[in-house]
């Protein structure tokens, strides 16, 4: 093979691009089954797909010696190289805990709604839902106690710890979808499933595949969720197609998907736990007087961080009249203005405070290099930029 065929080829294996979807290949990967024997340790199996894990027994396994990296030794299986989602029933034994942290959250969710506050989402339109951003924080300060019964539950601690190690870190955000609410498109999630099809294009494909290591993404139900009440919906084993965060804004496998994916009816304490890579959507809400409260999850790993502290802001403000300058002057072209500030700013909008920061009219809000390259466009003063820069940074505080 001569050095330009190589070169090609590499090329072609190191990103993914809109050729790289095929929906044949999507559905024959979906249409795999699995039988009880491969995971031995679930109660059942839904669907040929789907793993079922009756928790009482696992708090019995996970409480001996080796039994607790057994249970993990499996989730780690069905989460990776399985379905890609894993069904806890009865995770909260004991509901006691659901229901004192849903009458918390039932009382942000009002002074929301006294208070005017809209609360924007990625993927539903104003009033079909409640959401409470950050509801981790919130939960904690309102009632501590609440707070300490609830995330003191094993089976929450121990597929997090499964699928990321013992330094994870918890955010969680309550979405209530009222009867009505309609279903939401397919997708992937944090963080390549918040970012537009051009924008996660230009990721290798090694970002793709290594992303969903770093979150696990999971729900908690704060009440009975039948069918009709619209549970998430999910495609088993689409966290293994490597391209799949663009194939999720594809219309054609988004029809796919709304005609043979799963959907589970959960129990009041019932706990789904996914692979962030999974193709799902939230389900319509169909009934009469169902408000679906879901407590969302998503678990972080400790490793998704640089090593040191960076006031990137300050940076941004320092450098800005400079690159304003050499930009005006020609000194830098404009690719050598982005490359500083690629080097400067923050390029990734999260995390965030989204009661501040709502992602409305997109999937993320603007992050701080955005908002440098339109200030230069602009030819904004210094003192403009620098009060949207510092606006932008009391936006993401919590």
């Amino acid at each position: 093979m001569d050095a330009d065929t190589l070169s090609m080829l590499r090329t072609g294996e190191s990103w993914f691009g809109p050729r790289s979807c095929r929906l044949d290949e999507l559905r024959d990967l979906a249409a795999r089954r699995v039988e009880p024997a491969d995971y031995p340790l679930a109660a059942r199996i839904e669907h040929g797909r789907v793993p079922v894990y009756d928790c009482a027994a696992l708090c019995r396994l996970a409480g001996e010696a080796d039994g607790r990296r057994l249970v993990m030794a499996e989730w780690i299986a069905v989460l990776s190289r399985g379905p890609g989602i894993v069904v806890l029933k009865r995770a909260f034994g004991d509901t006691g805990p659901v229901d004192r942290a849903s009458e918390v959250f039932e009382r942000i969710i009002a002074r929301q709604r006294e208070s005017g506050a809209v609360s924007g989402d990625h993927f539903a339109k104003a009033g079909a839902n409640d959401r409470i951003w950050n509801a981790l924080e919130k939960l904690c300060l309102e009632d501590p106690e609440v707070f300490a019964r609830y995330y003191a539950n094993d089976m929450v601690a121990l597929i997090s710890e499964a699928w990321l190690g013992p330094a994870y870190q918890v955010t969680s955000q309550v979405n209530v979808v009222n009867p009505g609410g309609a279903a939401q498109a397919p997708h992937r999630d944090y963080h390549l499933g918040f970012q537009s099809a051009e924008t996660v294009a230009a990721y290798p494909v090694h970002v793709h595949l290594f992303s969903p290591m770093l979150t696990l993404q999971g729900a908690v139900a704060h009440c009975d969720m039948p069918l009709d009440s619209g549970p998430t919906l999910y495609m088993p084993f689409t966290q293994s197609y490597g391209p799949g965060y663009l194939a999720a804004q594809d219309p054609a496998i988004c029809a796919w998907f709304e005609a043979e994916r799963v959907q589970l009816p959960l129990e009041k304490g019932d706990a789904v736990f996914f692979n962030p890579a999974l193709l799902h959507a939230a389900g319509s809400n169909r009934s009469a007087d169902i408000r679906r409260m879901a407590n969302l999850l998503q678990v972080s790993s400790a490793y998704g961080r640089p090593m040191e502290t960076v006031n990137r802001p300050r940076m941004a403000e320092a450098l800005y009249p400079v690159l304003r300058r050499l930009d005006d002057s020609g000194a830098l072209d404009a690719e050598a203005v982005g490359r500083v500030i690629a080097a400067s700013a923050e390029g990734y909008a999260f995390p965030t405070n989204l009661d501040r920061d709502p992602p409305i009219g997109g999937l993320a809000p603007d992050s701080q290099q955005a908002l440098m390259r339109r200030a230069l466009a602009e030819h904004w003063e210094q003192d403009r930029f620098a009060g949207a820069l510092r606006d932008r940074v009391d936006r993401m505080l919590s």
